[in-house]
């Protein structure tokens, strides 16, 4: 019966740190309403925008949609505000040149080593045998 019970647990446990493994991501919590932006915020904001549009990588895309640089900085020069606050707050949120994987080498390591306490907790033993 202990051993039934064990093996319940223990499968519990792996889909529990599978589901808890794979949270939502978390948002930035933002105000709905802009108060306003300091004139300082604001040329910090329009700085993170020019600096992600003078990415070699962004300009060819644009380039491959038809844009031209002058089109694209007569248009962010259109935006208000809170429109360019909120396009630089989705740049934080973007990443262009992908991840490089750590978070997903690190999750299957844990992955390994909750299976390996997991199987010892019930009494099976692993050996490594080098041939």
């Amino acid at each position: 019966m202990t051993r039934f019970l064990n093996k319940w647990i223990a499968w519990y446990l792996v889909v529990a740190m599978f589901v808890i493994g794979l949270p939502p991501r978390i948002r930035r919590v933002c105000p709905s309403e802009m108060i306003g932006l300091s004139p300082a915020e604001r040329a910090a904001d329009l700085e993170k925008v020019r600096q992600f549009l003078e990415m070699k990588m962004v300009r060819e895309r644009l380039k491959d949609f038809g844009y031209t640089s002058e089109e694209v900085q007569s248009r962010l020069s259109r935006l208000d505000d809170e429109q360019i606050h909120q396009l630089a707050l989705k740049l934080d949120d973007l990443n262009v040149a992908g991840d490089s994987g750590l978070g997903i080498i690190i999750g299957l390591l844990i992955i390994v080593v909750l299976v390996i306490v997991i199987i010892q907790l019930l009494g099976h033993k692993i050996v490594i045998k080098k041939d």
